[in-house]
This record gives C-alpha cells, sequence and structure tokens, in this order.
C-alpha cells in the first residue's frame, strides 16, 4: 500500500470490545483464554524483571529452558498454555487464582 493510499488518512475511529482477540475475528471463548494467557505472560514478565533474575536463573526456578524464558518474556503467548502459565507463575512464587462470573 503507497502512502498516496487514501486509506493512510482514514482517521475513523472503532470502538473495541475489550478483547483484542474478539475484535481480531477469534471465537469469544478462545478469546477469552488467550486473553488470560497474555494477562499472566505480561505480569510474569513484570515480575521476572522486578526480582532482577537472569534468564538462566528464572529458567533454573521455573524449571524449564533459558529458552523458554526467552519466549515467555517475549511475549510468544502461542507457545504457552494457560495450565503452563498458571504453573510457571506458582513457580515463581506468585499465587495465580482463577475467578469465574456469570
Amino acid at each position: 500500500m503507497k502512502k498516496t493510499d487514501p486509506r493512510w488518512n482514514d482517521n475513523r475511529v472503532t470502538k473495541g470490545s475489550g478483547n483484542v482477540f474478539v475484535d481480531l475475528g477469534f471465537d469469544e471463548a478462545e478469546a477469552q483464554v488467550m486473553a488470560l494467557r497474555t494477562e499472566v505472560m505480561v505480569r510474569m514478565e513484570r515480575y521476572l524483571k522486578a526480582q532482577g533474575w537472569t534468564q538462566a536463573e528464572a529458567a533454573k526456578r521455573l524449571g524449564i529452558t533459558q529458552p523458554r524464558v526467552s519466549r515467555l518474556t517475549q511475549g510468544k503467548w502461542q507457545d504457552f498454555s494457560l495450565d503452563m502459565l498458571l504453573t510457571l507463575a506458582a513457580r515463581a512464587g506468585l499465587h495465580p487464582k482463577l475467578k469465574l462470573a456469570a
């Protein structure tokens, strides 16, 4: 798309649903799980950074390899199930809880 394309000047704003994965067209249930995975990953990345751990030290504490820690801190959510992320959060010393609402 060239910069002269009129779509570059389209400044309309479309209100989002509150879940970027729904907005991208994913099924509502799948989108909720993806959003949860993303939230756990963001919190884990912040926590690991706050602890000042190297990736090697984080890997040892979490019981995973350093390349997996790298993928975690890079936000590669597709590489981690929600189960695994909650397990890693618990191993890190966080206390994940799941709350279901009707």
